[in-house]
């Protein structure tokens, strides 16, 4: 094969390799999410429904037009239709008719089931775009949980890295009649704790990894992963605003408030709505009509029609057409007077359907104020945790250190300067785990204050 053939097979090796090593940022991760999630290709087919009920509401106000025709053939007995006159034979006819009619008062129904389309379309939106933020912050949960456990098994492995070197070291110690084995022994069984503590921390990220996936509603688990970054604690003046701060501003934006806010206002176009059908209709009418029969016409004999009889004849089609064509026109009311209280208890339904919608509306404002406060008093509380854990792992760094040079020198046992290096790697776990607890906080409580999710 020749050299150049040899570097495009490789470069084309090199390219499907790193195709099926993609690897994932939070912004592709959600992007995906929000454009792969089956809930939301519900609610967006909901969404859709909304807007033909809003094109129906609109036909509503258009007057409506139908045509119509007919063709028959009767023998026997019949009724002509030229002169109404019953009579042995055999007719054939057609006919034909266009009708029109228009709603001029409803009771302002019409208006209202308008009003009310708009306001259903507008609710689906929001309900829509609530599902979306809530898909982001899991999003972002799930993301951070992924990166956190990678932390963590970066630490472990460095950990191990670090005992591999004093058990050779201990071991040449014990040879050479330095130690007792029994250092070795404690040594070799810290060194397998921690290889135990990879394997479980391999585990953590390929569960975490997988929850991300299926969130994702992706199932090719096995080359699915996030991208290799560390985030640091991001800068914030979140707090420098009140909880009552936030949680004002989260009500002019919220899009589960406006959705609650659009189910009020719903409800109250059902009562207008209901009440609407204690009121006359008036409709009016158009119709046009004609027909065409192989029966003989008469008409009065023009020279005399008293003493002569009236002259027979068949008119073709088309003059049939327009000799037998008739309109009507007019208005009708009808006015509803009694129908076994069905429109009262509409009525009433309705109303207990608003007082409902009104409470769930307070009911969800008093559940994301207290979701604020919640958030508020965790980004604090978290905060300080993760301040507490750094310095603990300060701490225990500058005693394990302490530790191992008391360890090098002979002068601590090898139990002791295991329990010192088990501590330092609890202390760093801790830290890891602490860290993306409060970014995460963080982020919450800054969507709350109208601020997008991104990890910088």
């Amino acid at each position: 094969m020749k050299p150049f053939a040899i570097a495009v097979l490789i470069l084309f090796s090199i390219g499907i390799t790193t195709a099926q090593q993609k690897k994932w940022t939070l912004e592709e991760c959600v992007t995906y999410a929000l454009e792969n999630n089956l809930t939301i290709e519900q609610f967006e087919l909901d969404l859709e429904n909304a807007v033909i009920d809003k094109s129906d509401a609109l036909g509503a106000f258009l007057p409506t037009l139908s045509s119509s025709a007919s063709v028959s053939e009767r023998s026997g007995l019949v009724t002509n239709p030229n002169t109404n006159i019953i009579e042995p034979g055999q007719i054939f006819s057609t006919s034909a008719g266009i009708n029109s009619g228009m709603r001029i008062f409803d009771g302002l129904r019409n208006i209202h089931q308008l009003n009310r389309a708009k306001l259903n379309t507008l609710a689906n939106q929001y309900r829509l775009d609530d599902l979306k933020d809530d898909i982001r912050l899991n999003v972002a949960n799930s993301y951070l949980q992924v990166i956190s456990n990678k932390e963590s098994l970066k630490v472990f492995r460095a950990q191990y890295a670090v005992t591999e070197q004093d058990v050779k070291r201990t071991k040449e110690l014990v040879e050479s009649g330095v130690l007792p084995r029994g250092d070795l022994l404690e040594i070799e069984a810290t060194a397998a704790s921690q290889e135990q503590q990879i394997v479980n921390g391999e585990n953590q990220v390929l569960l975490s990894r997988i929850a991300l996936a299926q969130l994702l509603q992706i199932t090719d688990y096995e080359n699915f992963d996030v991208a290799d970054e560390e985030f640091n604690i991001p800068p914030s003046d979140i707090l420098n605003n009140s909880a009552k701060v936030i949680f004002d501003k989260a009500l002019t934006f919220r899009n589960d408030i406006k959705f609650s806010e659009t189910n009020v206002e719903l409800a109250e176009k059902d009562l207008q709505i209901a009440k609407g059908a204690n009121y006359p209709t008036i409709d009016a009418f158009f119709n046009y009509n004609t027909f065409y029969t192989n029966q003989f016409q008469t008409i009065p004999d023009p020279v005399d029609p008293v003493n002569n009889p009236p002259i027979a004849f068949r008119a073709d089609f088309i003059d049939q057409l327009w000799l037998n064509d008739g309109i009507s026109y007019g208005f009708q009311m009808n006015i509803p007077v009694f129908n076994g209280w069905a429109t009262r208890n509409s009525v009433r339904r309705s109303k207990i359907n608003l007082e409902r919608n009104k409470l769930q509306l307070e009911q969800d404002k008093l559940n994301l104020e207290t979701d604020i406060n919640q958030a508020y008093v965790d980004v604090t509380n978290f905060f300080k945790t993760y301040e507490a854990a750094q310095k603990t792992l300060d701490a225990r760094r500058l005693a394990y250190v302490y530790a191992k040079e008391r360890y090098d020198v002979g002068l601590m046992n090898a139990f002791d300067f295991s329990q010192a290096q088990a501590r330092l790697d609890n202390a760093e776990a801790e830290v890891i785990r602490t860290k993306y607890d409060y970014i995460f906080r963080l982020k919450v409580l800054e969507f709350y204050f109208g601020i997008p999710i991104a990890l910088d």
